[in-house]
């Protein structure tokens, strides 16, 4: 069951204004990744369901992270029926990303509460999500969708939208400037933000540093 409300994701999704997208298929790894992010100041994570078994991590990592990051709020992302979000949602899922607007999904959500976050791509998709009780939802990819104009532009109609886009956002101040000035609620960073060493394997103190500097630079705009 789910430890944090909607009301309470979104809050924090704002408030912090940052959110790690992140899936690998070794346990340990991601702890280490969710480790670092924590220590550097994001507080919403969202893992990827997009490897065999990806479940079955999930289910240990958000047990481990209660006990070893208890402020961090760890949902899951990529997900694209009904079922899934069901399955997602038992093991303690705290909000649900999808890459696509699925109005079934919305179902499953609201029916316990659960933050629910549909990929959009246009007005009337942002309108429907709304309708069926999106908080905040997700433009992806942000960037080939249109990036920070797109949502300057959507925000004009719609200046009562949550925003949050994934793809096409880096931990750099010229670019976070561009999507905040635009008027977004929280952005999704993944591989820009996932720091890896010359042999491939990654550099949790770089990936720490980053997320510190991302944040930092959110609430520097935001001032």
């Amino acid at each position: 069951m789910a430890q944090y409300s909607r009301i309470e994701v979104a809050l924090k999704m704002k408030e912090v204004g940052m959110i790690p997208v992140f899936f690998h298929s070794d346990i340990e790894v991601c702890k280490e990744i969710v480790k670092a992010c924590y220590k550097g100041g994001a507080r919403v994570f969202e893992f990827v369901n997009r490897g065999d078994f990806a479940h079955e991590v999930f289910a240990e990592l958000i047990k481990w992270t209660a006990k070893e990051c208890p402020e961090m709020i760890l949902g899951v992302g990529s997900i694209i029926d009904a079922g899934t979000t069901s399955l997602y949602i038992q093991l303690g899922a705290n909000f649900i990303v999808s890459p696509i607007l699925n109005a079934e999904m919305a179902k499953v959500c609201n029916r316990r509460k659960i933050a629910w976050s549909p990929g959009c791509g246009s007005l009337t998709e942002i309108s429907y999500a709304e309708e069926l009780g999106a908080e905040v939802v997700k433009i992806f990819p942000g960037e080939q969708v249109g990036g920070p104009e797109f949502v300057k532009a959507v925000k004009g109609p719609f200046s009562w939208s949550s925003i949050m886009p994934t793809g096409g956002v880096k931990p750099e101040k010229e670019n976070l400037t561009k999507w905040f000035d635009a008027g977004v609620h929280c952005v999704g960073m993944g591989s820009q933000l996932m720091v890896k060493n010359a042999d491939g394997s990654f550099n949790y103190e770089a990936i720490e540093a980053a997320t510190a500097n991302a944040v930092s630079i959110i609430k520097e705009i935001r001032k």
